[in-house]
């Protein structure tokens, strides 16, 4: 599929960490259609920071898929957003999702992808261009088409 044709997926920091901990489940599939150029990941380098950091301190053993992932098949960086852009286009939700749900409005994507239910509910709440969904749903709709 064409990179302009793919969808474009930002993803939280705790899906990328699940994905690359775990080969099975919703997230691990995440990364394989990434593989399969069949969707754009998309992620803030505030996102990279949080990766690296977690990965190192949680399971470091994981070390050599982040180099891998972030080598072979890397998503697509995007800056991260200034406190007004947070502010205006994620000033109710938590402190620390905010500046994901900014990012990902700006990059303009198709999907944020969470595996945080709080962040999900509150961001739910306000009125985007992206549509909120866990791993699990992103898949489903993906599948669907929709």
């Amino acid at each position: 599929m064409a990179a302009a044709d793919r969808p474009r997926v930002f993803l939280d920091t705790n899906v990328l960490v699940s994905a690359l901990y775990s080969a099975g489940g919703p997230p691990a599939a995440i990364l394989r259609l990434q593989v399969d150029e069949r969707i754009t990941i998309v992620v803030s380098q505030l996102v990279v920071d949080e990766l690296i950091r977690a990965i190192r301190r949680k399971f470091p053993d994981a070390l050599p898929l982040l180099r891998e992932f972030l080598l072979n098949t890397p998503p697509e960086v995007v800056p991260d957003p200034t406190a007004d852009e947070i502010q205006t286009l994620a000033g109710g939700v938590n402190r620390s999702d905010a500046p994901l749900l900014a990012a990902a409005v700006m990059a303009s994507v198709d999907y944020l992808a969470t595996g945080d239910s709080a962040f999900l509910r509150e961001a739910r709440r306000l009125k985007t261009s992206v549509a909120l969904v866990t791993p699990r749903e992103l898949l489903g709709r993906l599948q669907s088409g929709s």
